[in-house]
Protein backbone atom coordinates (compact mmCIF):
# COMPACT_ATOMS: atom_id res chain seq x y z
CA UNK A 1 0.00 0.00 0.00
CA UNK A 2 0.82 3.57 -0.64
CA UNK A 3 -0.65 5.48 1.38
CA UNK A 4 -1.76 7.66 -0.89
CA UNK A 5 -4.08 9.60 1.52
CA UNK A 6 -1.07 11.21 3.31
CA UNK A 7 1.82 11.05 -0.11
CA UNK A 8 -0.98 13.40 -1.40
CA UNK A 9 -2.15 15.60 1.87
CA UNK A 10 -1.71 18.99 0.63
CA UNK A 11 1.79 20.57 2.03
CA UNK A 12 0.70 24.27 1.84
CA UNK A 13 -2.55 26.34 0.17
CA UNK A 14 -1.64 26.26 -3.23
CA UNK A 15 -2.02 22.27 -3.17
CA UNK A 16 -4.78 22.05 -1.30
CA UNK A 17 -8.34 21.27 -3.34
CA UNK A 18 -11.90 22.38 -2.34
CA UNK A 19 -13.40 24.94 -0.42
CA UNK A 20 -13.13 27.65 -2.81
CA UNK A 21 -15.82 29.96 -1.23
CA UNK A 22 -13.23 29.84 1.52
CA UNK A 23 -10.05 29.44 0.58
CA UNK A 24 -10.36 30.84 -2.83
CA UNK A 25 -9.45 34.05 -4.31
CA UNK A 26 -10.39 37.24 -1.82
CA UNK A 27 -12.17 34.09 0.07
CA UNK A 28 -12.57 35.15 4.02
CA UNK A 29 -10.32 32.18 5.87
CA UNK A 30 -7.57 32.66 2.72
CA UNK A 31 -7.77 35.89 3.48
CA UNK A 32 -7.27 35.33 7.13
CA UNK A 33 -4.77 32.78 7.09
CA UNK A 34 -2.58 35.41 4.18
CA UNK A 35 -2.62 38.24 6.55
CA UNK A 36 -1.34 36.46 9.60
CA UNK A 37 1.46 34.25 8.00
CA UNK A 38 4.49 34.38 10.07
CA UNK A 39 2.60 36.55 12.61
CA UNK A 40 2.22 34.10 15.48
CA UNK A 41 -0.55 35.55 17.72
CA UNK A 42 -2.66 37.40 15.08
CA UNK A 43 -4.13 34.34 14.20
CA UNK A 44 -8.02 33.90 15.30
CA UNK A 45 -9.04 30.62 17.05
CA UNK A 46 -11.26 28.87 14.62
CA UNK A 47 -13.31 25.57 14.32
CA UNK A 48 -13.59 23.89 11.55
CA UNK A 49 -16.71 22.08 10.52
CA UNK A 50 -17.98 19.77 7.49
CA UNK A 51 -17.96 15.83 6.38
CA UNK A 52 -15.11 13.61 6.41
CA UNK A 53 -12.36 13.48 4.30
CA UNK A 54 -13.08 17.54 3.06
CA UNK A 55 -9.45 18.87 4.51
CA UNK A 56 -9.69 20.37 7.77
CA UNK A 57 -6.95 18.27 9.76
CA UNK A 58 -4.53 19.36 6.25
CA UNK A 59 -5.69 22.89 6.43
CA UNK A 60 -4.67 23.00 10.69
CA UNK A 61 -1.23 21.61 9.26
CA UNK A 62 -0.68 23.44 6.62
CA UNK A 63 -1.16 26.68 8.59
CA UNK A 64 1.27 25.87 11.57
CA UNK A 65 3.66 24.75 9.15
CA UNK A 66 3.44 28.15 7.26
CA UNK A 67 4.22 30.18 10.58
CA UNK A 68 6.64 27.79 11.85
CA UNK A 69 4.35 26.79 14.99
CA UNK A 70 4.57 23.36 16.87
CA UNK A 71 1.68 21.08 16.39
CA UNK A 72 0.15 19.67 18.78
CA UNK A 73 -2.70 17.72 17.65
CA UNK A 74 -5.37 15.64 19.45
CA UNK A 75 -8.34 13.92 19.31
CA UNK A 76 -11.50 14.47 21.76
CA UNK A 77 -12.26 10.99 21.87
CA UNK A 78 -9.33 9.60 24.06
CA UNK A 79 -8.45 13.46 25.05
CA UNK A 80 -7.31 13.85 28.65
CA UNK A 81 -6.47 17.08 30.28
CA UNK A 82 -3.54 16.16 31.75
CA UNK A 83 -1.95 15.27 28.01
CA UNK A 84 -2.99 18.82 27.36
CA UNK A 85 -1.41 20.50 30.58
CA UNK A 86 2.17 18.83 30.22
CA UNK A 87 2.26 19.93 27.04
CA UNK A 88 1.20 23.15 27.52
CA UNK A 89 4.27 23.34 30.08
CA UNK A 90 6.97 22.64 27.90
CA UNK A 91 6.12 26.27 26.20
CA UNK A 92 4.97 28.25 29.72
CA UNK A 93 8.32 30.33 30.07
CA UNK A 94 8.98 30.24 26.16
CA UNK A 95 8.15 32.96 23.42
CA UNK A 96 7.08 29.83 21.35
CA UNK A 97 2.76 29.46 21.00
CA UNK A 98 2.33 26.26 19.87
CA UNK A 99 -0.79 25.60 17.63
CA UNK A 100 -3.05 22.99 19.65
CA UNK A 101 -5.70 21.33 16.87
CA UNK A 102 -8.66 19.07 18.16
CA UNK A 103 -10.01 16.99 15.90
CA UNK A 104 -13.80 15.48 17.17
CA UNK A 105 -13.77 18.79 18.95
CA UNK A 106 -17.69 17.97 20.15
CA UNK A 107 -16.73 15.10 21.42
CA UNK A 108 -15.50 17.21 24.08
CA UNK A 109 -17.09 17.41 27.80
CA UNK A 110 -18.08 21.02 29.39
CA UNK A 111 -15.27 20.50 31.50
CA UNK A 112 -12.84 20.37 28.90
CA UNK A 113 -14.42 23.00 26.99
CA UNK A 114 -14.24 25.51 29.93
CA UNK A 115 -10.28 24.65 30.59
CA UNK A 116 -9.48 26.38 27.12
CA UNK A 117 -11.43 29.37 28.09
CA UNK A 118 -8.80 31.77 29.49
CA UNK A 119 -6.18 30.08 27.00
CA UNK A 120 -8.38 31.37 24.14
CA UNK A 121 -9.01 34.32 26.16
CA UNK A 122 -5.37 35.34 26.91
CA UNK A 123 -4.44 34.03 23.50
CA UNK A 124 -1.75 31.40 25.09
CA UNK A 125 -2.06 29.49 22.54
CA UNK A 126 -3.16 28.99 18.64
CA UNK A 127 -5.97 27.03 18.58
CA UNK A 128 -8.12 25.41 15.61
CA UNK A 129 -10.42 22.99 16.34
CA UNK A 130 -12.59 20.22 13.30
CA UNK A 131 -15.55 18.58 13.49
CA UNK A 132 -18.32 17.20 11.48
CA UNK A 133 -20.64 18.26 13.94
CA UNK A 134 -22.34 21.66 13.64
CA UNK A 135 -20.70 23.27 16.64
CA UNK A 136 -23.26 25.67 17.23
CA UNK A 137 -25.40 22.38 18.73
CA UNK A 138 -22.53 21.11 19.89
CA UNK A 139 -19.71 23.53 21.57
CA UNK A 140 -20.84 25.98 25.08
CA UNK A 141 -22.03 29.38 23.94
CA UNK A 142 -18.59 30.40 26.07
CA UNK A 143 -16.72 28.51 23.76
CA UNK A 144 -18.25 29.60 20.33
CA UNK A 145 -18.05 33.40 21.58
CA UNK A 146 -14.02 32.69 21.36
CA UNK A 147 -14.25 31.03 18.23
CA UNK A 148 -14.53 31.71 14.23
CA UNK A 149 -16.54 28.94 12.74
CA UNK A 150 -16.12 27.72 9.14
CA UNK A 151 -18.01 25.24 7.52
CA UNK A 152 -16.18 22.98 5.24
CA UNK A 153 -18.54 21.19 2.42
CA UNK A 154 -17.98 17.86 0.52
CA UNK A 155 -15.31 17.91 -2.27
CA UNK A 156 -17.34 17.87 -5.63
CA UNK A 157 -16.43 15.64 -8.49
CA UNK A 158 -14.18 18.24 -10.08
CA UNK A 159 -11.88 18.02 -7.02
CA UNK A 160 -12.01 14.45 -6.71
CA UNK A 161 -11.01 13.77 -10.04
CA UNK A 162 -7.95 16.91 -10.25
CA UNK A 163 -6.47 14.50 -7.69
CA UNK A 164 -6.70 11.48 -9.41
CA UNK A 165 -5.28 12.62 -12.11
CA UNK A 166 -2.44 13.61 -9.62
CA UNK A 167 -1.90 10.19 -8.29
CA UNK A 168 -2.16 8.40 -11.46
CA UNK A 169 0.54 10.70 -13.11
CA UNK A 170 2.34 9.47 -10.50
CA UNK A 171 1.54 5.80 -10.48
CA UNK A 172 0.78 4.56 -13.96
CA UNK A 173 -1.73 1.01 -13.92
CA UNK A 174 -0.83 -0.81 -16.08
CA UNK A 175 -3.57 -2.48 -17.26
CA UNK A 176 -7.04 -0.82 -18.80
CA UNK A 177 -8.25 1.87 -15.73
CA UNK A 178 -10.85 3.62 -16.82
CA UNK A 179 -14.07 1.87 -15.84
CA UNK A 180 -11.85 2.07 -12.17
CA UNK A 181 -11.98 6.09 -12.50
CA UNK A 182 -15.46 6.26 -13.56
CA UNK A 183 -16.56 3.64 -10.62
CA UNK A 184 -14.62 5.56 -8.19
CA UNK A 185 -15.76 9.15 -8.65
CA UNK A 186 -19.40 7.80 -8.98
CA UNK A 187 -19.12 6.83 -5.02
CA UNK A 188 -16.69 9.50 -3.64
CA UNK A 189 -19.46 10.91 -1.90
CA UNK A 190 -16.88 14.07 -1.32
CA UNK A 191 -14.72 12.45 1.27
CA UNK A 192 -10.95 12.85 -0.05
CA UNK A 193 -9.48 9.97 2.30
CA UNK A 194 -12.03 7.39 1.64
CA UNK A 195 -11.68 7.61 -2.13
CA UNK A 196 -7.19 7.75 -2.06
CA UNK A 197 -8.13 4.75 0.31
CA UNK A 198 -9.96 2.56 -2.56
CA UNK A 199 -7.54 4.34 -5.40
CA UNK A 200 -4.45 2.14 -3.40
CA UNK A 201 -6.49 -0.69 -3.35
CA UNK A 202 -7.31 -1.20 -6.82
CA UNK A 203 -3.38 0.08 -7.87
CA UNK A 204 -2.44 -2.66 -5.56
CA UNK A 205 -4.57 -4.98 -7.34
CA UNK A 206 -3.55 -3.61 -10.60
CA UNK A 207 -0.07 -4.52 -9.95
CA UNK A 208 -0.70 -8.27 -10.24
CA UNK A 209 -3.47 -8.03 -12.63
CA UNK A 210 -6.55 -6.36 -14.27
CA UNK A 211 -8.87 -4.93 -11.73
CA UNK A 212 -12.54 -6.48 -11.63
CA UNK A 213 -15.16 -3.87 -10.02
CA UNK A 214 -16.94 -7.06 -8.40
CA UNK A 215 -13.38 -7.20 -6.40
CA UNK A 216 -14.03 -3.51 -5.19
CA UNK A 217 -17.20 -3.63 -4.56
CA UNK A 218 -17.22 -6.94 -2.18
CA UNK A 219 -14.19 -5.23 -0.73
CA UNK A 220 -16.50 -1.91 -0.41
CA UNK A 221 -19.05 -4.31 1.11
CA UNK A 222 -16.85 -5.48 3.76
CA UNK A 223 -14.35 -2.88 4.64
CA UNK A 224 -17.07 0.10 4.67
CA UNK A 225 -20.39 -1.35 5.30
CA UNK A 226 -23.27 0.50 4.58
CA UNK A 227 -21.47 3.85 4.58
CA UNK A 228 -21.43 3.62 0.74
CA UNK A 229 -25.38 4.19 1.09
CA UNK A 230 -24.93 7.82 1.84
CA UNK A 231 -26.06 6.50 5.65
CA UNK A 232 -26.06 9.84 7.47
CA UNK A 233 -29.04 10.85 5.41
CA UNK A 234 -30.29 7.40 3.94
CA UNK A 235 -30.89 5.58 7.20
CA UNK A 236 -31.38 8.36 9.74
CA UNK A 237 -34.32 9.09 7.48
CA UNK A 238 -35.58 5.52 7.60
CA UNK A 239 -35.37 5.40 11.76
CA UNK A 240 -37.23 9.08 12.15
CA UNK A 241 -39.98 7.20 9.20
CA UNK A 242 -40.12 4.17 10.81
CA UNK A 243 -41.45 5.65 14.16
CA UNK A 244 -43.44 7.76 12.59
CA UNK A 245 -45.19 4.64 11.25
CA UNK A 246 -45.22 2.89 14.82
CA UNK A 247 -43.15 0.10 13.46
CA UNK A 248 -40.79 -0.72 16.64
CA UNK A 249 -38.69 -3.24 15.08
CA UNK A 250 -37.87 -1.54 11.97
CA UNK A 251 -37.15 1.55 13.76
CA UNK A 252 -34.39 -0.40 16.25
CA UNK A 253 -32.99 -2.33 12.87
CA UNK A 254 -31.91 1.29 11.44
CA UNK A 255 -30.27 2.34 14.92
CA UNK A 256 -28.59 -1.04 14.88
CA UNK A 257 -27.54 0.26 11.26
CA UNK A 258 -26.39 3.68 12.38
CA UNK A 259 -24.40 2.65 15.60
CA UNK A 260 -22.78 -0.29 13.76
CA UNK A 261 -21.91 2.27 11.54
CA UNK A 262 -20.14 4.57 14.24
CA UNK A 263 -22.84 7.23 14.00
CA UNK A 264 -22.20 10.21 16.46
CA UNK A 265 -25.07 9.10 19.07
CA UNK A 266 -25.52 12.87 19.99
CA UNK A 267 -26.29 13.25 16.06
CA UNK A 268 -28.95 10.36 16.63
CA UNK A 269 -30.52 12.15 19.54
CA UNK A 270 -30.69 15.30 18.12
CA UNK A 271 -33.08 14.16 15.49
CA UNK A 272 -34.97 12.04 18.35
CA UNK A 273 -35.78 15.09 20.15
CA UNK A 274 -36.51 16.54 17.12
CA UNK A 275 -39.26 14.14 15.63
CA UNK A 276 -40.66 13.90 19.24
CA UNK A 277 -41.97 17.55 18.96
CA UNK A 278 -42.48 17.38 15.19
CA UNK A 279 -44.25 13.75 14.72
CA UNK A 280 -45.71 12.64 18.56
CA UNK A 281 -46.09 16.54 20.03
CA UNK A 282 -48.68 16.80 22.80
CA UNK A 283 -50.37 13.57 21.70
CA UNK A 284 -47.54 12.42 24.41
CA UNK A 285 -45.73 15.72 25.50
CA UNK A 286 -43.56 13.41 28.01
CA UNK A 287 -41.75 12.15 24.61
CA UNK A 288 -39.76 14.98 24.46
CA UNK A 289 -39.00 14.94 28.13
CA UNK A 290 -37.39 11.83 27.62
CA UNK A 291 -35.81 12.39 24.34
CA UNK A 292 -34.30 15.16 25.88
CA UNK A 293 -32.88 13.21 28.67
CA UNK A 294 -31.36 10.60 26.22
CA UNK A 295 -29.82 13.77 24.23
CA UNK A 296 -28.09 14.71 27.51
CA UNK A 297 -27.29 10.67 29.04
CA UNK A 298 -25.74 9.57 25.55
CA UNK A 299 -23.75 13.32 25.45
CA UNK A 300 -22.00 11.82 28.88
CA UNK A 301 -22.08 8.51 28.44
CA UNK A 302 -21.02 7.72 24.82
CA UNK A 303 -20.55 4.08 23.26
CA UNK A 304 -20.74 1.25 23.72
CA UNK A 305 -23.72 2.01 26.63
CA UNK A 306 -25.59 4.68 24.83
CA UNK A 307 -26.65 2.21 22.36
CA UNK A 308 -29.44 1.13 25.32
CA UNK A 309 -30.22 4.25 26.09
CA UNK A 310 -30.88 5.32 22.44
CA UNK A 311 -32.81 2.11 22.31
CA UNK A 312 -34.96 2.66 25.26
CA UNK A 313 -35.99 6.09 23.50
CA UNK A 314 -36.34 4.84 19.77
CA UNK A 315 -38.82 2.04 21.25
CA UNK A 316 -40.98 4.81 23.49
CA UNK A 317 -41.40 6.68 20.61
CA UNK A 318 -41.93 4.32 17.90
CA UNK A 319 -45.15 3.15 20.62
CA UNK A 320 -46.76 6.62 21.40
CA UNK A 321 -49.72 8.13 19.84
CA UNK A 322 -48.89 10.31 16.82
CA UNK A 323 -49.94 14.39 15.88
CA UNK A 324 -48.06 16.77 14.75
CA UNK A 325 -50.92 19.57 15.12
CA UNK A 326 -47.37 21.47 16.81
CA UNK A 327 -45.61 21.39 13.62
CA UNK A 328 -48.96 22.67 11.88
CA UNK A 329 -49.64 25.24 14.20
CA UNK A 330 -46.64 27.37 13.58
CA UNK A 331 -46.07 26.79 9.79
CA UNK A 332 -49.27 27.87 9.58
CA UNK A 333 -48.74 30.86 12.37
CA UNK A 334 -45.45 31.87 10.36
CA UNK A 335 -46.52 31.57 6.51
CA UNK A 336 -49.29 34.40 7.53
CA UNK A 337 -46.39 36.35 9.47
CA UNK A 338 -44.79 36.70 6.03
CA UNK A 339 -47.63 38.29 4.65
CA UNK A 340 -47.62 41.04 7.75
CA UNK A 341 -47.40 41.47 11.17
CA UNK A 342 -51.59 42.05 12.63
CA UNK A 343 -52.10 44.69 15.18
CA UNK A 344 -52.26 43.29 18.73
CA UNK A 345 -55.72 44.91 20.98
CA UNK A 346 -54.54 47.64 22.87
CA UNK A 347 -55.63 46.35 26.17
CA UNK A 348 -53.27 43.58 25.81
CA UNK A 349 -50.26 45.75 25.81
CA UNK A 350 -51.89 48.78 27.68
CA UNK A 351 -52.69 48.94 31.23
CA UNK A 352 -56.30 48.85 30.41
CA UNK A 353 -60.27 48.70 32.09
CA UNK A 354 -61.34 46.98 29.05
CA UNK A 355 -58.91 43.93 29.37
CA UNK A 356 -60.79 41.06 31.27
CA UNK A 357 -58.84 39.63 34.18
CA UNK A 358 -59.57 35.55 33.51
CA UNK A 359 -59.25 34.75 37.71
CA UNK A 360 -61.67 37.47 38.11
CA UNK A 361 -64.24 35.19 36.55
CA UNK A 362 -63.49 31.62 37.71
CA UNK A 363 -60.66 30.98 35.20
CA UNK A 364 -61.90 32.21 31.63
CA UNK A 365 -63.27 34.82 29.91
CA UNK A 366 -64.91 35.36 26.16
CA UNK A 367 -62.44 38.20 24.99
CA UNK A 368 -60.98 39.03 21.76
CA UNK A 369 -56.91 37.86 21.47
CA UNK A 370 -56.22 38.02 18.12
CA UNK A 371 -58.39 38.52 14.51
CA UNK A 372 -56.63 36.08 12.93
CA UNK A 373 -57.71 32.59 11.82
CA UNK A 374 -57.64 28.96 13.98
CA UNK A 375 -54.13 27.56 14.01
CA UNK A 376 -54.26 24.80 16.31
CA UNK A 377 -56.23 21.61 14.87
CA UNK A 378 -56.02 19.21 17.95
CA UNK A 379 -56.17 15.53 17.13
CA UNK A 380 -58.04 13.08 18.90
CA UNK A 381 -55.38 10.44 20.32
CA UNK A 382 -53.59 10.49 23.08
CA UNK A 383 -53.02 13.06 25.82
CA UNK A 384 -53.47 15.81 22.75
CA UNK A 385 -57.69 14.29 23.09
CA UNK A 386 -56.88 15.08 26.93
CA UNK A 387 -56.27 18.37 26.13
CA UNK A 388 -58.85 19.50 23.95
CA UNK A 389 -61.62 18.35 26.24
CA UNK A 390 -59.84 20.31 28.99
CA UNK A 391 -59.92 23.18 26.79
CA UNK A 392 -63.55 22.61 25.85
CA UNK A 393 -64.51 22.67 29.27
CA UNK A 394 -62.93 25.64 30.07
CA UNK A 395 -64.48 27.43 27.80
CA UNK A 396 -67.77 25.89 28.66
CA UNK A 397 -68.14 24.42 25.09
CA UNK A 398 -68.63 20.90 27.29
CA UNK A 399 -70.32 20.10 30.60
CA UNK A 400 -67.83 18.35 33.22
Amino acid sequence: MRNLAEQFRPKDLKDFIGQKHLLGKNAPLKIIVDSCRNQIGLMPHIVIFGPPGSGKTSLARIIARENNQPFLEYNATNFKLETLKRDLAQYAHTLVKPLFFIDEIHRLNIAQQEFFLPLLEKNTISFIGASTENPFFTLSAALRSRLLLFEFKALVQEDIEHLYEKVIKKYPPKHSFQHVKQWLLDRQQGDCRTFLQLLDIALDIDSNHEVKLEMLQEIIKHSQGIRDKNIHYDYISALIKSIRGSDENAAIYYLACLIQAGENPEFIARRLVILASEDIGNANPNALNLSVSTMNAVSKIGYPEARIILAQCVIYLSCSPKSNSAYIAINAALEDTKKGIDEIPYYLYKNSKDYQYPHDFGGFVAQVYHKGKRYVQHKNMGFEKTLQEWLMRIKGLKKN
